[in-house]
């Protein structure tokens, strides 16, 4: 009779705790829209995220957190200890936006104008960085009002520069992880959540391994031997050579690549060469991206695009050499802690709403938390449910828009991973 009644006060205290969590979650959506609609309307671009990071960490010190600011130049930290001891648990948003001028209707679009790479252009959230803070934000103060239910530690990562940093300078997940923000103390897992305006609001998309690819970005710099345009047997056409190349490249893909295995790409993204109509040039230039989401076939495809460069370019008598520069890993959820995690997701947004995906070749930074410590990345819904057949404006672009009922869903998601995790070691 005592076993029965001590199981029944439990499960009494289990429910009542899970209860409050509820509510406040519920009670923090204001609030939650509130900060998302100030970021959108005040975006900085990669490592100028000065006052996106002011504001982060005022809020974090508000809730009794332990707060370090300047990590990889404008990040913030935020460290909840739990009453009790346990493990680590790192949760990551990231706070930059895009050099984007944007185009919706938005009563609080942004108005932001700067110059970037010598280009005049507007600053804009347009991938969903601006919701990604505020889910984060909510959650640090959910948790932080829950202290006694937490075995273990909450790191709460702000990561500028996820879309890359100004060339010339270090930034985003790489420089983080070089100044130990996995450490100190030593982080056990990590969770991370993008928003997606093409997946209908309350829908969680995840994949175990690689859910998304690699990015290489490439150079390719050809030469040949300046001549008039009215007599090219007398020089080597360095655009001819490039249009060969770019061709060539694409058989990688279309005839040696197996893509029933995994999807790869190879874009050349922009030519640069000459300077008049009737001069062919000595040199051209191209520049472009590779995605993958296998490293054999990245190692293949790298081998390839060097072997076929080269040799097209000698072939019509000229010179060439490619280089590569990581720009991202494969995102990789682990395989064992996507098995333990999934139920907490069907928790908060129902087994129906929890869909297995297809990778994607886009690329993300937090690759390069997982390669250090495993971790798991999943999509959230922003899209209004219903209006699939609208088709939604894609990341990246002037008229991007999330529909914020989504957010919450991300707080709840981010709440039951946490406390899950921690307390079910």
């Amino acid at each position: 009779m005592k076993t029965f009644l001590a199981l029944v006060l439990f499960a009494s205290s289990f429910s009542f705790a899970q209860n409050t969590i509820d509510q406040d979650i519920t009670n923090i959506e204001d609030k939650l829209i509130e900060w998302r609609r100030h970021f959108h309307q005040n975006p900085e671009l990669s490592n100028q995220e000065f006052k996106t990071a002011e504001k982060i960490a005022e809020h974090l010190k508000s809730l009794g957190l332990e707060v370090e600011t300047g990590v990889a130049i404008t990040g913030v930290v935020g460290l909840l200890k739990g009453d009790l001891p346990g493990k680590v648990v790192a949760l990551r948003a990231d706070i930059d936006a895009l050099p984007v001028t944007e185009r919706n209707d938005l009563p609080f679009k942004s108005e932001v104008k700067t110059t970037f790479l010598g280009t005049e252009t507007g600053v804009m959230h347009a991938c969903g960085h601006d919701t990604h803070i505020a889910i984060l934000m909510a959650t640090a103060e959910v948790l932080s009002k829950h202290k006694d239910k937490i075995k273990g530690t909450v790191k709460f990562i702000f990561q500028p520069a996820e879309e890359g940093p100004p060339p010339g300078e270090e930034g985003g997940a790489k420089l983080m992880i070089k100044e130990g923000v996995l450490e100190n103390p030593k982080v056990d897992a990590i969770f991370g959540l993008h928003i997606n305006a093409g997946t209908p609001v309350g829908t969680i998309k995840y994949k175990k391994g690689g859910i998304m690819a690699s990015v290489e970005r490439f150079v390719i710099n050809v030469k040949g031997k300046q001549t008039h345009g009215s007599q090219p047997w007398s020089g080597v056409d360095p655009i001819m050579i490039s249009a060969k190349i770019i061709d060539g490249l694409q058989t990688i893909i279309s005839r040696e690549a197996k893509l029933t295995e995994e999807a790869a790409v190879i874009t050349v993204g922009k030519i640069t060469a000459g300077t008049r109509f009737n001069i062919i040039p000595e040199t051209a230039e191209l520049i472009g991206t590779v995605r993958t989401l296998d490293p054999e076939m990245r190692s293949m495809i790298e081998r390839r695009m060097k072997e076929m460069t080269e040799t097209i370019a000698k072939a019509y008598g000229g010179e060439a050499t490619i280089s590569f520069r990581n720009q991202t890993s494969i995102t990789y959820n682990d395989p064992e802690l996507t098995d333990k995690m999934l139920p907490s997701l069907q928790e908060v947004a129902g087994s129906d709403n929890v869909k297995l995906m297809k990778a994607t070749t886009g690329g993300e930074d937090f690759s390069y938390f997982q390669e250090v410590v495993p971790g798991i990345y999943f999509f959230l819904g922003g899209m209004t449910p219903n209006e699939e057949s609208k088709g939604a404006f894609p990341h990246h672009t002037p008229d991007f828009k999330i529909d914020e009922s989504g957010m919450l869903l991300g707080v709840k998601a981010f709440t039951q991973l946490t406390l899950d995790y921690l307390n079910n070691q």
